[in-house]
């Protein structure tokens, strides 16, 4: 029996999604200035497109009020130019990002920086599915995709149920997502999409070796890892954030019907409007595993 022809290319080339954090409120107190940060990913990126010809990078700026596409390999114009230099790489990403961050912070003028000083990373997330599912309907052959999000500021618990879609998306199509987590605490939307979709997470521990942690960990390809021994999260965090005040909870109040997650007992559910009975229990609020027969369940 003739096998079924494959739609992608050798095993060792890559579509990398690269999400990239420019996060005002978490560069202005780090202790790795932004420009270096920059320029440990500026070549990474390059050591990348120089592994294999047939590589693609994407980069998505994540602000906090926008996220936008500011650099393709495949459509970026005086690609090989410069001798396969890296000012080649850096000249039009630069004068992308610089555009982007101008507008970012535009937008964060006329709004209101109130709660958490996230990054939109539900947005970005969602950009790079959107751009691998393009790519896989763009012809008989792809790369294989993956996605790397440089973040460093933390997590937003009101953009809780936008990442988990995300993640699972992400699941369904088998694209790893990988993170480079540069906060102070680890991220526990970054564990859990790490964790899910088959990805490694990694908190650099000295942040000045940046480019050293994205060379030895981030630059294999899918097939390469399974001869190699990648760092391993040693626990990851399943808590979720309550429908009601945005917030990370331990323990909470789930709805039976759409799955709703409250930190208090409602009389009606405020997402499908269903009414709760004198029977709502409290459960862990780690919805996001598969529960075992055994553990308590709402009922409403």
């Amino acid at each position: 029996m003739a096998s079924v022809p494959s739609k992608l290319y050798a095993d060792d080339v890559s579509l990398l999604m690269v999400l990239l954090d420019t996060n005002p409120f978490f560069w202005s107190s780090s202790s790795l200035p932004f420009s270096k940060y920059l320029s440990h990913v500026l070549t990474f990126l390059n050591s990348i497109l120089l592994l294999n010809q047939l590589n693609q990078v994407v980069v998505i700026a994540t602000g906090y009020s926008s996220c936008s596409y500011i650099y393709d390999s495949a459509s970026a114009p005086g690609q090989g130019s410069d001798q396969g230099r890296m000012p080649a790489l850096c000249s039009h990403l630069l004068k992308k990002l610089e555009e982007f961050v101008a507008k970012d912070e535009q937008l964060l003028k006329e709004g209101s920086a109130e709660g958490i000083p996230s990054s939109l990373l539900s947005g970005s997330l969602s950009m790079a599915l959107c751009y691998i599912q393009k790519v896989f309907r763009s012809g008989p052959q792809h790369p294989h995709p993956r996605i790397l999000c440089l973040q460093g500021s933390s997590d937003g618990p009101e953009q809780y149920v936008a990442i988990m879609n995300a993640i699972f998306s992400a699941q369904r199509s088998m694209v790893p997502i990988d993170s480079c987590y540069m906060g102070s605490n680890n991220s526990a939307f970054l564990q859990q999409a790490s964790y899910i979709t088959g990805g490694v997470y990694l908190k650099p521990q000295q942040p000045d070796g940046l480019l050293q942690y994205l060379t030895t960990v981030f630059a294999t390809d899918l097939h390469s890892r399974a001869f190699l021994q990648l760092p391993k999260s040693a626990g990851v965090d399943f808590r979720a954030s309550c429908f009601c005040h945005k917030k990370t909870i331990d323990t909470g109040y789930i709805c039976s019907v759409c799955l709703s997650i409250f930190c208090k007992h409602h009389k009606k559910c405020s997402t499908c409007g269903s009414v709760f009975g004198q029977a709502q229990s409290e459960v862990p609020s780690t919805t996001n595993k598969k529960r075992k027969s055994s553990e308590p369940l709402l009922v409403s």
